[in-house]
């Protein structure tokens, strides 16, 4: 007489519990480094956008801001909140990235005419590889370990 009962075997699920895992263990580092590769991209495009409110403010106010938030949004428009960025980008924060804004020296007439911007990942490795920096002259750099040990030393 024949069985009549229907489903898969215990060799039938491992092979299929084995493929699957092996799918996965292939896949996922390449996702992983295309994840973290467009981080790194939102954060230069970042940036770039913080180059053009960074730079409208200071035609606007002839002054740099004293921190980044300055550039958002807020109940009364002017030089604490000009309404530059959305509320996601004057927090600091995006696609992994913290941004760390530091106005330079105050000049004779109490106005800041130079500042530093620097996007590090939340995670390194994990979120992003690369850490950036720009400056008032609007050129992004990639920051090495060489690079930060010298800046640090500078400092």
């Amino acid at each position: 007489m024949r069985d009549k009962r229907r489903g898969f075997t215990l060799l039938q699920l491992t092979v299929v519990v084995v493929i699957l895992v092996t799918v996965l263990a292939i896949s996922l580092p390449h996702w992983l480094h295309s994840v973290t590769t467009a981080n790194e991209n939102v954060a230069r495009e970042s940036l770039h956008a913080y180059n053009l409110a960074l730079f409208e403010y200071w035609t606007t106010y002839e002054t740099y801001p004293k921190v980044l938030a300055n550039l958002g949004t807020g109940p009364q428009a002017g030089v604490a909140a000009a309404g530059l960025l959305d509320p996601v980008l004057a927090s600091g924060r995006r696609s992994g990235y913290v941004f760390a804004y530091a106005p330079g020296e105050l000049d004779f007439d109490g106005t800041t005419s130079a500042f530093s911007l620097t996007a590090a990942p939340r995670f390194p490795g994990i979120t992003g590889r690369l850490r950036f920096t720009m400056d008032q002259t609007g050129a992004v750099r990639v920051l090495t370990n060489s690079t930060a040990a010298a800046n640090s030393e500078n400092r």
